[in-house]
């Protein structure tokens, strides 16, 4: 698995990595395509890094990271849905804590997001706070 940090030219692939994320962990974001190229963009000039992890050539998936904070911020991550169950999601995450020199992160995950937390909690994230919102 290579680990390759992202650039501007990378903005649009990011940006669908990135609706595919929302889409399958059934976000509320009603960000369209342009939107989300957009923000990616925003991230991208400030406070984060993205890294794409590929694998003989193929794009794997992505990550991004708020390297302003400490501890760091995984804001996403995503493998793409045809590399999925294959193992790819734990090896790029631990090549991911390899290039950042860290053992410590932060995440969030939506919690009706279950295969999200099944996939996290194997790699033995634990709970650290409940965030909760009304909405009338």
């Amino acid at each position: 698995m290579q680990i390759r940090k992202c650039t501007l030219q990378d903005i649009h692939r990011l940006a669908e990595m990135n609706k595919c994320l929302i889409e399958d962990e059934r976000s509320s974001n009603p960000m369209n395509l342009e939107q989300l190229t957009d923000r990616m963009r925003m991230f991208l000039e400030t406070e984060y890094d993205a890294y794409l992890f590929v694998e003989d050539d193929a794009t794997v998936g992505y990550a991004l990271v708020r390297r302003t904070v400490s501890p760091l911020y995984l804001r996403q991550f995503y493998i793409v849905r045809e590399f999925r169950r294959r193992h790819y999601g734990q090896e790029a995450f631990r090549a991911l804590l390899e290039h950042l020199r860290t053992d410590t992160i932060d995440i969030e995950v939506l919690p009706w997001n279950e295969r999200g937390l099944k996939f996290w909690r194997s790699l033995g994230f634990t709970e650290t706070c409940i965030a909760m919102r009304l909405t009338k």
